[in-house]
């Protein structure tokens, strides 16, 4: 039931941006954006539509939680940022107009009167971070717990005692307030002789909190570095349970040496389905081929089954070079490929580079070690193949996408497992330092576009340069679809900050700068032409009577809302929608998303769609109207929305036994015999039977239809009872045909 209420809300087109580079693999890809594509990414279509001022610099990447309840405010899609002064913003994620002008809600963590305030990078004497260390690493958010999970640095001066301290805060993400037992206080000690003694210690001025956070299986981890490699120093990976804040795991890379910083350009750390952490080290010591413990210039896996332990490692044939060259591996994290990258002696792939610019592909289950002479034993070594990397290389639809400090942007294909040795495509225009981090919006494998913050060369400040939003099309990158420098008087991103992120979601791209977040998206155009897709499949242009579609735009919404009881209104937000001259009942409105159903009545053949606002004409959209335009809701990872037999969730690890039945959820079945109100919930009694013939596969194999029809109880939503096919135990796509028109494809799984 927590799965079709689920539904009835702002549905599964709208995307959560909750970790670094979109998801654990750090792949670097939104691969839902239905908005954006390279058709509709252009100085005139597309630009700057507002932006929110902030206190410091952004070096974190902007999250996004769609569908929030804030107390007394009503439901936003929400944008967070963090600053180096130390404060985290919520912000409504799709208009600034009105009320949303000022923060949701706003949280400081410093307090000047009684002397906390954030640390001057004199304090540190260096500039990495600069002018003030506060918040550097992205946050992570837990949207189970609603809760936002940041670590900040304070200098704090009480009665004359001047300390330094991280302390790790867990946010109620509705309103910025600390969770019970929020903050913890940072502190770390291992065993080791790396500082003279018996013992190592994080002195917590000498380290700032760089790597992005890691929320993996209930613990959040996060990762450490030096200040410009002053004095003496470790790597670190701690790890906080995730509700109480007690501190777990503790992990040193150099105990019996030193540097071996957890550093990369801010990118997180990696993480595979079965709980394996790949972090990559900085300049240090390594001693692992006699046997111990440091493993400074390093890729390494670490087991997190009860605490972090090494699992493996590989370390490059020439890293005693590098560390003396400051061309160490751990400027860039990992990009963790999608199995379809691999080949046969290898399907679990990893691909990183350093400040050489040798590319390395890594296997994850036999990552190589060192050897003498050449990296012969991994999958492969591409010595200057790009130039120094920092942040994070990206990947998308058999392509992985690098950004190196004074470079072009460059594809490198991948297939059966081998990387090409050069780029099949690259930008046109080079990047000065330090390069850029690719992010990337793409619906499924289509409408590809890559996104960076281009440094721009001019210096504003140590860490800063003037910045410019480019588009380019994944497919070829030397067709560069949009840039902000293209209307400048519009579209001026600001002052950037290195290393940055751009975040895509839900049709908007969010920029965080020196003093901004800047927001980006579909020009508002009074008569412009909508987005209508299937809410389930993402088809465009079709539907059924009775379907629920999902209707794109900007500005369509005054406020972000959700129906709560049926029959579903005819207005919400202050929008409504028609399709011809019938009202549309519906779910969920905000200035870039509604959802609504297509009234029973709508007839067969072509119909217009159109949304007014506020009293005013938003746009307009053909369709075709068809008796049945089935699409199955999917989960994430193209997993179907299906009930097992027992009532628990279909997933890999919850599968359906052959012969049992299992409920799948859809929309577009088209004419019941029981005839439902348009925007009225299905009765249970009797049922409302689908009058189309409807069929299902699961995998190549037919299954049996003992049900077809409206889920009791909600409106618009289709379900088809389904028994699975004795089958032998893994997952299969299922698809539902119905009145001849098939579904799109959405796995399950089977025992």
């Amino acid at each position: 039931m927590a799965v079709l209420l689920a539904m009835a809300g702002p549905l599964p087109s709208q995307v959560n941006v909750l970790t670094y580079q979109y998801d654990l693999a750090r792949s670097g890809a939104n691969l839902s954006e239905t908005i954006l594509k390279p058709a509709n990414v252009n100085t005139a279509q597309f630009g700057k539509l507002f932006s929110y001022p902030v206190d410091g610099y952004v070096y974190g990447q902007p999250l996004y939680l769609a569908n929030v309840a804030i107390p007394g405010k009503g439901t936003h899609n929400v944008v967070y940022v963090a600053t180096e002064h130390d404060s985290v913003y919520a912000f409504d994620a799709d208009t600034n107009s009105g009320a949303n002008a000022a923060p949701l809600w706003q949280v400081s963590f410093i307090n000047p009167a009684a002397g906390i305030t954030t640390v001057p990078a004199s304090d540190v004497d260096c500039t990495q971070i600069y002018p003030e260390i506060g918040i550097t690493s992205t946050p992570v958010i837990d949207p189970a717990r609603n809760t936002l999970y940041v670590v900040a640095m304070t200098k704090e001066n009480i009665g004359g005692a001047i300390s330094y301290a991280h302390r790790l805060h867990a946010l109620d993400a509705a309103t910025g307030a600390e969770r019970p037992g929020s903050p913890a206080t940072v502190q770390a000690s291992a065993p080791g002789r790396g500082d003279g003694g018996s013992t190592v210690t994080l002195n917590p001025k000498s380290y700032k909190q760089r790597p992005g956070l890691l929320l993996l299986n209930g613990i959040v981890y996060l990762g450490f570095s030096s200040h410009c490699d002053i004095g003496t120093y470790h790597g670190w990976i701690l790890g906080y349970d995730a509700q109480s804040l007690r501190q777990v795991v503790v992990f040193n890379d150099t105990p019996n040496g030193g540097q071996g910083s957890f550093w990369a350009s801010g990118a997180a750390p990696a993480a595979d389905a079965e709980g394996n952490i790949f972090v990559v080290s900085g300049n240090g010591t390594f001693d692992a081929t006699s046997g111990g413990p440091d493993l400074g210039e390093s890729y390494i896996k670490l087991s997190a089954d009860g605490g972090l332990s090494v699992a493996d490692y590989f370390t490059p044939f020439n890293y005693s070079t590098l560390n003396g060259d400051d061309a160490d591996v751990g400027s860039s994290g990992v990009v963790l490929l999608p199995d379809e990258a691999g080949g046969g002696d290898h399907p679990h792939l990893m691909v990183g580079a350093g400040k050489e610019g040798r590319i390395y592909v890594l296997d994850r289950d036999n990552l190589g070690k060192w050897q003498a002479g050449s990296d012969s034993q991994i999958v492969q070594s591409l010595p200057r193949a790009i130039s120094s990397l920092f942040g994070n290389p990206a990947y998308f639809n058999g392509a992985v996408y690098f950004c190196g400090s004074g470079d072009n942007l460059k594809a490198f294909s991948i297939v059966n497992g081998s990387l090409s040795t050069s780029p099949v495509s690259r930008s046109p225009e080079s990047f000065g330092f330090p390069g850029c981090v690719p992010a990337i919006s793409a619906n499924g494998k289509s409408n590809g576009i890559v996104w960076v913050l281009d440094p721009g060369g001019t210096v504003c400040a140590p860490g800063c340069v003037s910045g410019t939003l480019r588009a380019y099309d994944a497919s070829n990158l030397a067709n560069e679809l949009y840039n902000s420098a293209q209307n400048a008087a519009r579209d001026s991103l600001g002052l950037q900050v290195k290393f940055s992120v751009p975040t895509v979601a839900n049709g908007k791209v969010y920029a965080g700068t020196q003093s901004a977040l800047v927001v980006y998206g579909l020009l508002s155009q009074a008569g412009a032409s909508l987005g209508i897709a299937n809410a389930a499949s993402a088809q465009q242009n079709v539907a059924a009577p009775g379907s629920i579609i999902s209707v794109y735009g900007s500005g369509l919404a005054q406020s972000t809302v959700s129906a709560t009881s049926m029959p579903l209104p005819t207005q919400l937000g202050g929008a409504s929608v028609q399709v011809g001259v019938l009202p549309a009942p519906m779910f969920y409105a905000s200035p870039g998303q509604i959802n609504a159903q297509v009234p029973f009545e709508t007839p067969i053949g072509p119909a217009t769609i159109a949304v007014t606002s506020g009293g005013q004409f938003m746009g307009a959209a053909g369709i075709t109207i068809q008796p049945t335009a089935p699409g199955l809701f999917t989960l994430g990872d193209g997993r179907a929305a299906a009930i097992n037999q027992d009532g628990s969730l279909n997933t890999a690890s919850r599968p359906a036994a052959a012969g049992s039945v299992v409920s799948v959820y859809l929309t577009g079945l088209g004419a019941v015999d029981n005839a439902v109100a348009t925007g009225a919930a299905a009765s249970a009694v009797p049922l409302s039977w689908a009058t189309s013939l409807v069929t299902a596969t699961v995998g190549d194999n037919s299954a049996a239809v003992i049900f077809a029809g409206l889920a009791p109880n909600f409106a618009g939503l289709y379900q088809v009872n389904v028994v699975v096919p004795q089958l032998a135990p893994g997952d299969y796509p299922l698809r539902i045909t119905a009145g001849g028109v098939a579904s799109n494809s959405a796995i399950i799984s089977v025992q």
